[in-house]
């Protein structure tokens, strides 16, 4: 018999699982305290249930716990962590601390098949959608589980390209018998998948973020190979019409390279692509990979962009990068993933 993994069921999933032998609701929100709020790893270690239910358990789940197999610290004292699935998919998360705030930036596939030039994800290839289990697990089972106050779908992969696991995940993250973040404090980042983006925006209270690079289609659909099928400004249309809940944020995120998406031209097509809308704009130095000679915008050359877009009454704000000394930054993750294979645990 394969026994079912705990970690990644909803409620209802979980009730099911028991409710046969004669168990109800309540049995079912202390085992998933137990698995989301505790990271209980043993069955026999869930509490607030009788022992019978405990052995019950043990003959047909086990909770889908796995701690990462290795980690690597920044300077800045931003860590990634590698995980490796119980089925063998190798991925990574970035846990960044703050004084405000504590970050997990999470993945949602082993690798990525949209096929961006500029990401070393895209470079690893594609080895297939985590489930919704590891997904959740990214974020309770790093050693300083319990303690994230954000979570950031921006890891490996393309979150609108396994949206159905994506959106159990932050039902799980968000719910009250789960995880019980604020859905205002969970942000998922798309390069922009059109009826992916619809779904989410109507089943999900999360925060939506689009990668841009270029406000115009000839520049962007040679760096964002979707771009071809689902056109960013289209993309951009429908956030302007979506009638956003209070403190919903839907942004955009634009990385900054040198003399390449940094120019005039550049900051008035940002204009014009956002004005009137309630759409923010983040500004993202960029990480160059190996043998890659593009550099970053200068810091006084985004904080300019910024100021322009603020005065033209578009929210922005640039983000500071963390952990590129260990490839931690944005799509800079699988570097790591060159090593021996290490069993899971």
């Amino acid at each position: 018999m394969i026994k079912k993994n705990l970690c990644g069921m909803t409620l209802d999933e979980i009730s099911g699982l028991i409710q046969a032998e004669g168990y109800d609701h309540t049995h079912a929100v202390r085992i998933a305290n137990s698995i989301y709020k505790k990271c209980t790893k043993d069955t026999y270690q869930i509490g607030g249930i009788s022992k019978s239910l405990k052995e019950y358990l043990d003959q047909i789940a086990e909770t889908g716990i796995y701690a990462p197999a290795a980690s690597e610290i920044s300077a800045d004292k931003t860590i990634k962590y590698l995980f490796i699935s119980h089925e063998g998919k190798k991925f990574e998360s970035v846990w960044m601390p703050d004084i405000k705030r504590r970050t997990i930036c999470i993945s949602t596939q082993s690798g990525c098949r949209m096929g961006c030039p500029f990401c070393v994800t895209a470079k690893y290839g594609f080895h297939g959608n985590l489930s919704a289990g590891d997904i959740v697990n990214q974020v309770i089972s790093i050693p300083d589980n319990g303690k994230a106050t954000h979570v950031v779908f921006m890891g490996m992969g393309e979150p609108m390209d396994n949206l159905e696991n994506v959106l159990k995940a932050c039902t799980i993250m968000t719910a009250e018998w789960g995880m019980a973040l604020s859905p205002r404090n969970i942000t998922v980042s798309s390069v922009g998948i059109t009826p992916g983006i619809i779904e989410f925006l109507n089943k999900s209270s999360c925060n939506l973020a689009i990668s841009l690079y270029s406000p115009f289609k000839e520049e962007r659909i040679h760096v964002v190979p979707a771009e071809s099928a689902y056109p960013v400004n289209g993309i951009i249309g429908i956030m302007k019409d979506f009638p956003v809940r209070k403190k919903r944020r839907l942004s955009v995120a634009y990385v900054m390279i040198k003399d390449v998406n940094d120019t005039t031209r550049h900051l008035e097509g940002l204009k014009k692509l956002l004005r009137g809308s309630d759409i923010r704009v983040n500004l993202m130095p960029y990480h160059p990979a190996k043998d890659d000679v593009n550099t970053s915008s200068p810091d006084d050359r985004m904080l300019y962009f910024k100021h322009e877009l603020v005065i033209s009454g578009i929210s922005a704000s640039v983000r500071k990068s963390r952990g590129a000394d260990i490839s931690a930054a944005c799509g800079l993750l699988a570097s790591g993933l060159k090593q021996p294979d290490i069993p899971p645990s």
